[in-house]
C-alpha cells in the first residue's frame, strides 16, 4: 500500500466540510456540518427510511492470483461535544477527583477570549492487515470494533491565575463492524467486497440528526492496498473487464486508484466523487476543509476578515485557529504562486497544424 501518495488526499477527504468560509461558529454555513460520509446508527437509519444510511459498501476488481494480498485502512471521525462551564466560584486548583460545581453556559469571555460550545473530531482507524485473496474466498472476514466513550475536563484560568471556568469535552462509545470478502470471477481476476456498518446503539429522542451523530462514523473511507496484483480502474476500465466492472456495486462511496498516473496498487474508496489520481496542487499551502476550493480566493477572503471575525476563528477551533495563522503568515511569493499555474505545455505536432 503506497500510504505516502494517498496520505495528503486521504486528509483532505477526512476533513472536507469540517469548517466552511467564514471559518466561525456563528456564520450559518457552520450551522450542520458533517454532510459527507455519514454512518449513522442503524435504530436512527430505519426511522428515516433510507435517506440516512449506517453501511457503506465498496467493491473493486483486483488483477492477481490466490497469493495476492489485500490490506484495507478504514478511517473516519468522532464527534466529539466541547460544552462550556462557568464556576459559581473562581479557585485556586480544583479538588482531585472532585467535579467542581458550575453552570453550563453558550459562551464565556474570559480577559478578553471567548470560549464557546462547539463539535471537535477525533480522528479513528481501524487496520486489516494483510490477507490472501484466497483466505478470503474459503474465510470472508468480520472484524468487529469499538471506541470507548471518554470525558475530558480542561480549565480555563483567568488573568488572576484563579480557575474561573472549564471546557468540558465528551464522546460516545462507538460499535461497528468491517467485513471482507473476495470472490474469483475468472482467470486471475477477482472482486473485492469492504462494507463498513455502524452498530452503535441510539436511543435519543426526539430522533433528530443532530442527536444522532455523537454515535455516528463521520467522513467515513477506506484505503486498499494490494501486494503481487494490481487494481482495475472502475473509470476507465480495459475492455476485457469492462462488463464486470459496470456490476460494482459501490453504495456510498467512489473508489479511485490513487498514487502516480499508472500505479495500481492502491485505491481511495471516498464518499466524494473523484477522479482517478487525483492531486492536490503543489502551490497549496494547506487545506481549507473545501473540495472546491481556490486557494488563493479563501486567503484573500480569509485576510479581508475584520479583527472580532478572526478571533473568533482563531479561538472557535484548533485547526480554524492554524489556518488563520498560515494564512496571515503567507509569503508574498507563496501567494502569488496561487494566483495561477501553467502545467504540462508542450509543442504542438506537425498532425496537429
Amino acid at each position: 500500500m503506497n500510504l505516502a501518495a494517498v496520505e495528503r488526499i486521504a486528509k483532505a477527504v477526512l476533513y472536507e466540510g469540517y469548517m466552511l468560509y467564514p471559518y466561525r461558529p456563528s456564520s450559518v454555513k457552520n450551522q450542520q456540518r458533517w454532510n459527507f460520509g455519514v454512518l449513522c446508527p442503524p435504530a436512527y437509519s430505519e426511522l428515516q427510511s433510507g435517506s440516512e444510511t449506517s453501511t457503506m459498501q465498496t467493491e473493486c476488481l483486483v488483477e492477481g492470483n490466490g497469493q495476492t494480498e489485500l490490506e484495507i485502512r478504514l478511517r473516519f471521525l468522532q464527534l466529539v461535544e466541547r460544552s462550556i462551564g462557568e464556576l459559581t466560584t473562581p479557585v485556586a486548583e480544583l479538588v482531585s477527583g472532585e467535579s467542581p460545581e458550575f453552570r453550563p453556559v453558550s459562551k464565556l469571555e474570559i480577559d478578553g477570549r471567548v470560549y464557546q460550545t462547539w463539535q471537535e473530531a477525533l480522528e479513528r482507524e481501524v487496520i486489516v492487515t494483510a490477507r490472501t485473496m484466497a483466505s478470503l474466498i474459503e474465510a470472508p472476514l468480520s472484524l468487529p470494533f469499538t471506541f470507548a466513550a471518554g470525558k475530558d475536563l480542561e480549565e480555563i484560568r483567568d488573568g488572576r491565575g484563579r480557575i474561573a471556568g472549564v471546557i468540558l469535552r465528551d464522546h460516545q462509545t462507538l460499535t461497528g463492524a468491517l467485513e471482507v470478502n473476495s470472490e474469483e470471477l475468472g482467470d486471475r481476476l477477482f472482486k473485492i467486497r469492504v462494507v463498513i456498518r455502524n452498530l452503535s446503539p441510539f436511543t435519543a429522542e426526539p430522533a433528530t440528526r443532530e442527536a444522532a451523530l455523537p454515535g455516528s462514523l463521520i467522513s467515513t473511507h477506506t484505503v486498499l492496498g494490494i501486494r503481487n496484483g494490481r487494481f482495475c480502474s472502475l473509470l476507465e476500465p480495459s475492455e476485457s473487464v469492462r462488463e464486470t466492472a459496470a456490476g460494482c456495486q459501490n453504495v456510498g462511496t467512489w473508489p479511485v486508484l490513487v498514487g502516480k498516473e499508472g500505479d495500481a496498487d492502491t485505491i481511495l474508496s471516498s464518499p466524494i466523487i473523484l477522479y482517478d489520481y487525483p492531486q492536490i496542487a503543489p502551490e497549496s499551502a494547506g487545506d481549507f476543509f473545501d473540495g472546491t476550493e481556490i486557494d488563493e480566493i479563501l486567503s484573500l477572503r480569509i485576510m479581508t476578515l475584520t479583527d472580532e471575525e478572526k478571533r473568533e476563528m482563531r479561538q472557535s477551533d484548533e485547526r480554524a485557529r492554524e489556518m488563520l495563522e498560515r494564512t496571515e503568515t503567507l509569503p508574498a511569493e507563496q501567494l502569488m504562486k496561487l494566483h495561477g499555474v501553467l502545467r504540462n505545455l508542450r509543442p504542438l505536432g506537425e498532425e496537429t497544424r
